[in-house]
């Protein structure tokens, strides 16, 4: 499924094409996706500038002009075409082709920008929904979500708050999205092997019995932001049918430390250790297990 960097790097693809935009028609070519479209939700589009196009967490947020948002997840094969008459682009990148069956072309808006945006979603894990943005503080898409990672506020005393008697591991807490919104199997991966802490870790591990942060919690949190802000530069991870709107493909992949690397020699300077790997909470967990301690 695609993580922060890679929704980050969608939003400003589309960015040029719908904000400031109006959509002048909606298409829902389906009457569901993951979940069922709203019955008024091509209506309530329709005629609306969109005024805003942001990120929370996985989501992304198109505010419209006549105070509603627009919630859009991508789910674990969508991804967003901008057509604009002369070219067909992406906005996102992806190490295996997208799909390129237009009968999985779900949605459709068509902008005064002269673009026409299409989400295509062969697996339809992704969805949309219109909530009113004074009820955003209650929906239950977005209520529980922790700090953005890249955040002001998100730092290593708030991480420590957050893990302060966690029993968990260190991983099933940053993959937690009520800890810190946005991080999914790869980057905390990466982060984890970067702060030479082992995803084994007690989370509690992050605070002093008194709830203030240890220097595990400051090499992580400089970790997370430094692992993060260079996906994003590289457009993102194409490990899946992620994506850029423009139909490249995102290179981060090629950075890859520790992820997908099982068997190989470990990156840290005078480290002698085999990257390995193990099942943690279901997921592939890719580490070092002679530095990362």
């Amino acid at each position: 499924m695609p993580e922060l960097p890679e929704v980050e790097t969608v939003r400003r693809g589309l960015q040029p094409a719908m904000e400031g935009a109006k959509i002048l028609k909606a298409e829902a070519r389906r009457k569901d996706l993951r979940f069922p479209f709203q019955k008024d939700f091509t209506t309530r589009l329709e005629g609306q500038t969109v005024t805003g196009l942001g990120r929370r967490a996985k989501y992304l947020m198109a505010d419209l002009g006549s105070g509603d948002v627009l919630v859009m997840h991508l789910g674990m094969s969508g991804s967003f075409r901008v057509l604009d008459g002369s070219h067909d682009k992406t906005p996102g990148q992806f190490h295996h082709p997208r799909s390129e069956d237009r009968a999985h072309d779900h949605v459709v808006f068509h902008m005064s920008s002269g673009a026409s945006i299409v989400f295509n979603d062969p697996r339809r894990f992704g969805y949309m929904k219109i909530i009113a943005r004074n009820a955003l503080e209650d929906e239950p898409l977005l209520k529980d979500l922790g700090p953005e990672p890249l955040g002001n506020e998100f730092d290593a005393a708030m991480l420590a708050r957050s893990c302060h008697n966690k029993k968990t591991s260190l991983k099933a807490a940053l993959l937690d999205q009520r800890v810190v919104a946005g991080l999914g199997n790869i980057y905390v991966c990466e982060a984890l092997f970067r702060s030479q802490l082992s995803p084994r870790r007690l989370a509690a591990t992050l605070a002093t019995k008194k709830g203030e942060p240890t220097d595990h919690a400051g090499r992580l949190v400089g970790a997370i932001h430094s692992v993060l802000n260079q996906a994003i530069k590289a457009g993102g991870s194409s490990i899946s049918d992620h994506r850029l709107t423009s139909g490249e493909l995102g290179y981060f992949q090629h950075s890859f430390q520790v992820y997908d690397r099982e068997g190989e020699r470990c990156q840290t300077k005078g480290c002698s250790g085999i990257v390995r790997r193990f099942v943690q909470n279901g997921r592939s967990t890719f580490w070092c297990p002679k530095c990362q301690k």
